[in-house]
């Protein structure tokens, strides 16, 4: 049964509703080791303790948060693509199998480069005082390596392509299209924020509309690269087709008197034969 009017918009805005929470609670249960040292992080205050959850974050994410993100990216690929009713629980589940293995070398990948950019970063702020360039140089890296993970999620669900040459599209996107990236990123800041003041916001929505968000973005800009990509190529067979009809016709002649003699010749060869 198909509502309309204003009670058509309120079964439509509940439909979307259902849909974001549905995922993002998909998104939690499989990524609830990570999430567990994140909130016992939070609520512990020796710094030892701290230090350790950092630790088991960091170990458990590739396995755990990584898979779990990149299904959540193939049920909102769906959904900005123009398929709503997908069936989320299938799609999220069958997306975690497919993806696993990529997202979960993705996930050792950005984990160990990040820790060492973070230690490098303070090493260089705190301790080498005469090397603070060094410092700035590596937590400008360590935000592009972060934002990255936003097209590296959109890329895995995307393409189908080898896990080195999407660590190196993603990171590469990322430079070359950053506004739409920092686009993503001052959405996911408003989300966070908005979620600061309401926790149960961050709870229900909070990993779906930022993965939404992201893949929105990323789609827009991979449709734009197509564009430019077709118009490029269109222009190369335009100048193609006028080079080809700029030729001189006398060479077009000769060239037609050599093939002509030459078929004469064959013809009177096989005659001899």
């Amino acid at each position: 049964m198909e509502f309309k009017g204003a009670m058509g918009g309120i079964y439509r805005i509940t439909e979307w509703i259902t849909r974001f929470a549905y995922s993002n609670i998909l998104w939690l249960l499989c990524s609830s080791p990570f999430f567990f040292f994140l909130v016992t992080k939070m609520l512990v205050t020796g710094a030892n303790e701290s230090l350790q959850m950092n630790w088991a974050m960091g170990i458990v994410a590739p396995f755990t948060l990584f898979p779990a993100t990149a299904a959540l990216f193939a049920v909102v690929r769906k959904w900005v693509m123009g398929d709503p009713d997908v069936k989320i629980f299938s799609l999220f589940f069958r997306s975690y199998k497919e993806n696993y293995k990529q997202s979960m070398i993705g996930g050792i990948f950005y984990v160990l480069l990040l820790v060492i950019m973070l230690v490098d970063y303070t090493v260089y702020m705190t301790q080498l005082s005469n090397l603070q360039i060094i410092g700035i140089v590596m937590l400008v890296l360590l935000i592009v390596l972060f934002v990255s993970l936003f097209n590296f999620f959109s890329m895995i669900v995307h393409y189908h392509m080898g896990i080195v040459q999407i660590l190196k599209n993603a990171v590469l996107i990322t430079i070359i299209r950053p506004l739409r990236v920092i686009t993503t990123v001052l959405g996911s800041v408003v989300v966070l924020f908005v979620g600061s003041k309401y926790p149960a916001i961050i709870f229900i929505f909070g990993g779906s509309l930022i993965a939404y968000w992201a893949f929105f973005n990323f789609f827009a800009t991979f449709n734009k690269m197509q564009e430019q990509a077709e118009r490029i190529k269109q222009k190369e067979l335009e100048e193609q087709e006028a080079a080809e009809l700029d030729r001189d016709p006398e060479e077009d002649v000769s060239d037609d008197e050599d093939s002509t003699d030459e078929d004469s010749r064959n013809r009177e060869s096989v005659k001899r034969d």
